[in-house]
């Protein structure tokens, strides 16, 4: 798994959503906890002065660990493209990688964690687009020995927001209250931070509201 920092463009993109936090103030959390790559990591950084808590580290959020440098993007979709469909769900690009099961079991597990232990309290969680996906897999209750029809695209920076309902008489059950807000990117113009493709998330979860901030570039 590669791990590199952010770009300039992700470090503008992070303090664009931590003056947009700022202003607004509309995550009220009690914790921040990050993945411990690189760019996750700066991202909760540049961010933890807005909701003024210290960052927590948790590996468990990590990106899926499917490739670590050393397949070119040809090599990576070939070997894609010849293994059966049914079988994809289990396929290693590498010999210590993570299939698409093991990952997903990896990051449904560390947010069931997340929701047991801050049960009641609002949780941001930095993190990668991966781990965002599989908070659809474990919220929604999808299969994950199954690769998905549809998929979603989230943004750098963007915040996904899941909340815990709870009404008498009634089971708690989750809603996704919305998905790649990046209203704070709209109408700046990044072009001039533009250089290589990076990332960093943040995920906000609560045991009653879970919002998710996909990372900057």
């Amino acid at each position: 798994m590669v791990d590199h920092g952010l770009s300039p463009l992700g470090v503008k993109q992070a303090e664009l959503l931590r003056d947009r936090l700022i202003a607004t103030d509309e995550i009220k959390a009690d914790v921040l906890i990050t993945s411990t790559m690189q760019r996750a990591r700066h991202t909760a950084q540049v961010i933890a002065p807005a909701l003024k808590l210290p960052v927590v580290q948790d590996p468990d959020f990590e990106e899926w660990r499917n490739e670590d440098g050393s397949l070119s993007g040809e090599q990576f979709l070939s070997m894609w493209k010849d293994v059966p469909r049914d079988q994809r769900p289990y396929f290693r690009w590498i010999p210590d990688g993570e299939n698409w099961v093991e990952f997903n079991l990896r990051a449904m597990s560390a947010l069931n964690r997340l929701a047991q232990e801050y049960a009641g309290k609002t949780i941001v969680l930095v993190c990668h687009g991966g781990i965002v996906e599989a908070s659809f897999t474990y919220f929604f209750g999808m299969n994950i020995h199954n690769l998905h029809r549809a998929s979603v695209d989230t943004d750098f920076t963007a915040i996904t927001h899941w909340q815990l309902l709870t009404r008498e008489g009634w089971p708690p059950h989750w809603l996704l209250e919305r998905y790649n807000d990046r209203h704070h990117l709209d109408r700046v113009d990044l072009s001039v931070f533009a250089e290589k493709p990076d990332e960093a998330s943040v995920l906000t979860d609560v045991s009653e509201v879970v919002s998710s901030v996909m990372e900057g570039q």
